[in-house]
């Protein structure tokens, strides 16, 4: 074996073109293969990861009928033991409260629908910390002005940001992204800009009875911080709910559903406003990870704390089944095009393989003649063949990887009309890789495979080989 090894090895730098050609079809093969595959499982990840951090949690407690019909009527009695007994489950992380209804939120001569989020302001900084996305910068045709008048910023970037007229921002990252400044124009004039688009903004506080709201309802309802918004809606077992709330800030969601419509409070506010004490609709519950064995136990877990199955505890696919359904489609689809890619660079490597067997017809038609037997040839072709998908399947993973590991820890950032397009339906504007994992491996696995069968060709040829007939082509 080892010397058939070593001639096929020899063999293979013969002929160096050849050898270079078939690696460097299975090289792409496995190169753009793994690339396309962990950008799409990257983009999966920070879709659900976006999901779970900021509304839903890996599992959710709430009544049992709430799901199917969201009122607060369908809330559930909560304390600190109950959050203390969720908080000693192997695997939870933290344990966080919601309240959450619907009302009509009036500025006067404005007037919309909206979702109201009650929480506690402490306990929602280690779950969704909406404090982050308070609006820090927005840039306007007042600041736009203020700017022109004092001649300092370039036309060029005057134009730059009139193009992103009426946008906000939650972090400077992010305006600095949009402007597409160069690193010098950023040291020198975005102090400027950021001094005169600068939003001063606050959070609430644990017995604070102001309110958030959304960045594009603040827009539609003509409020800013300060001003004062009527809620009226309907509260616990049909109450009426009404009350002036004033705007402690103005917070800007990343999905613009959503952004149309929230306004958030505190759970004591709430509870005062809906006529709901000492309850709550939901409980977010986010464990270490979310694999389905952790889900499961933790899940099995809080639901023995109900016997009375009043409330129940809900993954996050639970609770959003058309994201699932989704993300599950479009890996399909991504699934199905992987599968033509490889059914096209498949034919690329058998091509290479049929040009290689009839430019060495003569070649094995004078080894068998002289003595070799097939068996032999047909043993020394397959180590040729399995040497050089492992050179191909080695290099494209090895020039693979460095790419993963790096746009997994600083992925692509988009600008312009793409990201705002993305922010629309509610995605983060960036394109990370997923880390490695099963899928690197796969896509080595079906490349091999590919090789293997490619393999079966000449070893055909080799067994119906007739010497004479080899040796006069």
């Amino acid at each position: 074996m080892k010397e058939e090894i070593k001639i096929a090895w020899r063999n293979l730098w013969r002929n160096r073109r050849r050898t270079i050609i078939t690696s460097a079809s299975v090289f792409f093969a496995v190169f753009f293969a793994v690339i396309m595959r962990s950008y799409q499982l990257g983009t999966y990840d920070r879709v659900i990861t976006n999901f779970i951090e900021s509304f839903s949690g890996h599992l959710q407690v709430q009544h049992v009928k709430y799901q199917d019909n969201p009122l607060i009527d369908y809330s559930f009695d909560y304390n600190d033991s109950l959050a203390a007994a969720i908080s000693g489950i192997k695997s939870v992380t933290s344990v966080t409260p919601h309240l959450e209804s619907f009302a009509l939120a009036s500025s006067g001569p404005q007037s919309k629908g909206v979702a109201i989020i009650a929480i506690d302001p402490e306990k929602e900084r280690s779950f969704s910390n909406p404090e982050n996305n308070l609006v820090r910068y927005r840039i306007t045709g007042e600041s736009i002005e203020r700017m022109k008048s004092k001649n300092i910023i370039p036309a060029q970037i005057i134009g730059e940001l009139e193009e992103n007229t009426g946008r906000a921002y939650s972090s400077r990252a992010r305006l600095e992204l949009d402007l597409g400044l160069s690193d010098s124009d950023n040291e020198l004039y975005i102090p400027e800009i950021l001094n005169n688009t600068e939003v001063f903004n606050s959070f609430l506080s644990d017995e604070d009875n102001g309110i958030l709201v959304s960045d594009r309802l603040a827009g539609f309802l003509k409020v800013t911080i300060g001003d004062t918004v009527i809620l009226m809606g309907q509260g616990y077992q049909g109450v009426s709910a009404a009350g002036l709330f004033p705007v402690r800030g103005i917070i800007k969601m990343p999905s613009a559903e959503i952004d149309n419509r929230l306004i958030i409070m505190t759970i004591d506010n709430a509870r005062e406003f809906f006529g709901c004490e000492g309850r709550i609709t939901s409980l977010a519950v986010n464990l270490t990870d979310r694999s389905d064995k952790t889900l499961i136990r933790a899940r099995t877990a809080i639901n023995a704390l109900f016997p009375d199955g009043s409330s129940v505890a809900k993954t996050w696919y639970e609770l959003n089944p058309v994201l699932y359904q989704q993300i599950q489609g479009d890996n399909q689809s991504g699934a199905a095009m992987l599968g033509l890619l490889y059914f096209i660079i498949f034919f690329g490597i058998f091509g290479t393989v049929l040009m290689m067997i009839a430019e060495r017809k003569r070649e094995f038609g004078v080894l068998v003649a002289i003595g070799m037997q097939k068996s032999k040839l047909k043993r020394i072709v397959t180590i040729e063949m399995i040497l050089l998908g492992i050179l191909g399947l080695g290099a494209g993973l090895l020039a693979s990887l460095p790419l993963i590991l790096y746009f997994n820890h600083y992925p692509i950032v988009l600008k312009g009309d793409l990201a705002r397009m993305m922010e629309d339906y509610g995605w983060d504007a960036v394109m990370p890789t997923a880390p490695v994992g099963p899928y690197f491996y796969w896509q080595a696995a079906v490349v091999a495979l590919m090789v293997i069968l490619a393999t079966i060709y000449p070893l055909r040829k080799i067994g119906k080989m007739k010497e004479i007939d080899a040796l006069r082509s």
